[in-house]
């Protein structure tokens, strides 16, 4: 019995002495919004809506000094929304699991123009514009070198182009007979420890999307390339991007153009405009030269965003032309929102 006293007294220590070098931090974060869309001559019915976001964090470190985070994140209605595993090596650079709805590749540079809230296509109106996806969208792989001379690269794998969400131990099968999918991106900043060209960003990024042999559509192709700078309480930006989306009939290849500039007026109070833009590039057969105002898709906002403390009051003022290709179809509308986040 003695010696089993013993046993139990040593093994009890050591698990204590695991458990606290294995231990680390969970927090949680989230907020809630709620709106006011009045939109110009459509019918809306009830203008107000509300959604919320709650997201948890776990992190730790390993005796080597690689930390690990886990993130997930629910939307509104306890909807699953994102989730990622991150495994920082130090100056070796970082690898993320992620689960498809994280924004990985060239996602992550869809539209990185300085905004005082949201997308001019994400205000509201979207217009149906198009923007570029990689692999982002489906479970995948990405390796992020460490920033050197301002520079950040980063590669992005995904087996099997648009799954997502796979639980643990179990597979999943995307449709339509596409295969894997691969982005690279790279991110300068060209300072050269100048404080002039702090400011300046530059970045780019391409994807190829395979597809098996035998179907009607083919790999996809599509790239980003834009710039910001930024000086004093003001910042610039432009980008553009293009996607050719596989398909062999009708419109199959797009072209997009954005530009956006804001303003801090002080530390709580910022204004912008921006503007994107998507033309049809393909050729269909069936097109006549009186089409040609079908193929091209605007949309611009004003927005203005304040915050006091936890809390930001957002309002945005937004336009669309030829909505989903559709000659004159312009609408318009305007949406206040306020933020709360906990």
């Amino acid at each position: 019995n003695k010696l089993t006293k013993v046993g139990c007294s040593a093994l009890c220590g050591s698990l204590a002495a695991i458990s606290a070098a294995n231990a680390g931090d969970l927090s949680v974060t989230g907020g809630a919004d709620v709106t006011y869309f009045s939109h110009g001559g459509q019918v809306t019915g009830n203008p107000f809506g509300m959604a919320s976001a709650v997201t948890f964090k776990g992190s730790g470190e390993l005796d080597n000094g690689w930390t690990f985070e886990f993130v997930s994140a629910e939307g509104d209605g306890h909807a699953w929304s994102a989730a990622r595993v991150n495994i920082t090596m130090g100056g070796l650079g970082t690898f993320e699991f992620d689960g498809g709805n994280s924004g990985n590749g060239i996602a992550a540079y869809d539209n990185v123009l300085p905004t005082a809230w949201e997308e001019a296509h994400g205000a509201g109106v979207s217009g149906g514009v198009k923007t570029v996806l990689g692999v982002g969208s489906s479970n995948n792989v990405q390796y992020t070198t460490p920033t050197i001379l301002g520079t950040t690269i980063a590669v992005t794998y995904a087996h099997d182009q648009g799954v997502s969400d796979t639980a643990d131990k179990a597979t999943k099968t995307a449709s339509g007979g596409v295969g894997s999918g691969y982005d690279a991106t790279i991110k300068i900043n060209p300072s050269l420890g100048t404080e002039i060209l702090s400011g300046l960003n530059l970045y780019a990024g391409g994807s190829v999307i395979e597809t098996h042999p035998g179907n009607d559509v083919k790999d996809k192709y599509e790239g980003v390339g834009a710039i910001t700078y930024a000086l004093g309480p003001v910042e610039v930006g432009a980008m553009w991007s293009g996607l050719h989306d596989g398909t062999q009939s009708g419109y199959h290849t797009y072209k997009n153009h954005g530009f956006g500039i804001a303003f801090n007026i002080n530390d709580d109070l910022s204004v912008s405009y921006g503007e994107y833009q998507t033309r049809k590039a393909g050729y269909d057969v069936a097109d006549t030269q009186g089409e040609e105002a079908t193929r091209v898709v605007e949309v611009t906002s004003w927005q203005a965003a304040y915050t006091m403390g936890g809390a930001s009051f957002r309002i945005a003022d937004v336009t669309a032309d030829n909505v989903l290709f559709a000659a004159g179809d312009n609408r318009s509308a305007t949406i206040v929102s306020m933020g709360l986040a906990f």
